[in-house]
């Protein structure tokens, strides 16, 4: 049995023995807790500062003077926008089939360009639970993240962070052990992501994930987003390894494939394919 069956045998026996949540069954959590965030509210953060020379040696778009890539992100958001929107989504994973796709830097990108569209927030978590790489990149310090937050170390408010970008917020996170899908599969992870779907204002919540084909933390995590990007790289995914994650994530609602480093898209170094025909 390969990795993928297994791990997809092991996400159908997961959902099998956990119980279907009942009305009042869990247990809730009271504003009795000062960092507890009811639904409806506004979120808060912690200011954080950016590294200006980290995040040019990592190609961020806040310190990059590159305008096809900042094009590049803008047709990869508008296109995004547009189906979030006729679909009424909010959360969207993001992965790659392999290591060294680019996943992250097209998550973190696509945040930035999200949040310079005046109408849109957006909330980017971190959670490659055993290589994250986001707070790296941007050349944060934080104190707690996402894994404090799961092992409930930390509440929300204290796991956020603003790093000086207007409508963006970043929820970082260090490595953490060999139990990252059942964290990612807990009550805590459903508990986040419902509090930041219910806040206000309406936030767009990009999920950067481990490559797909890694581990299962991707099948543990995708049934709780409302689809998948799948990131892959021109000259580096192989043939094989991309059909093995669509065929994964075809089952998690897979709503498009980007390109990375790609010789076409008038030189952008990137292209956006949704599910279909002519994707092969």
């Amino acid at each position: 049995m390969s990795i993928i069956e297994r791990s997809l045998q092991k996400d159908r026996q997961r959902r099998t023995d956990s119980a279907p949540a009942q009305p009042g069954a869990a247990t809730p959590r009271t504003d009795q807790d000062q960092n507890f965030v009811p639904d409806g509210v506004e979120l808060r953060a912690r200011p954080v500062q950016l590294d200006q020379q980290r995040m040019a040696d990592n190609c961020i778009l806040l310190a990059s003077n590159d305008d096809h890539a900042s094009r590049a992100y803008k047709i990869l958001r508008t296109r995004l926008l547009q189906r979030l929107t006729s679909m009424n989504w909010q959360c969207v994973g993001i992965t790659g089939a392999m290591s060294g796709e680019g996943k992250s830097l097209t998550a973190i990108n696509l945040a930035i360009a999200l949040a310079r569209d005046v109408n849109t927030h957006v909330v980017l978590i971190d959670a490659d639970l055993q290589r994250p790489t986001i707070a790296e990149r941007l050349g944060i310090q934080f104190d707690h993240g996402l894994t404090e937050y799961l092992t409930g170390k930390a509440e929300l408010n204290q796991v956020l962070y603003q790093p000086g970008v207007e409508r963006l917020f970043v929820l970082p996170n260090r490595p953490t052990g060999g139990n990252s899908s059942e964290l990612l599969a807990s009550p805590r992870m459903d508990e986040l992501l419902r509090q930041l779907r219910s806040a206000q204002p309406q936030r767009i919540v990009l999920v950067d994930l481990p490559p797909v084909l890694s581990s299962d933390d991707v099948i543990a995590l995708a049934p709780r987003t409302d689809g998948m990007l799948l990131v892959v790289s021109q000259g580096h995914t192989e043939r094989t390894a991309l059909e093995s994650a669509k065929t994964v994530l075809q089952e998690m609602n897979l709503i498009g494939v980007v390109l990375n480093r790609s010789d076409e898209a008038n030189r952008h170094g990137y292209g956006y394919y949704t599910p279909g025909a002519n994707n092969r």
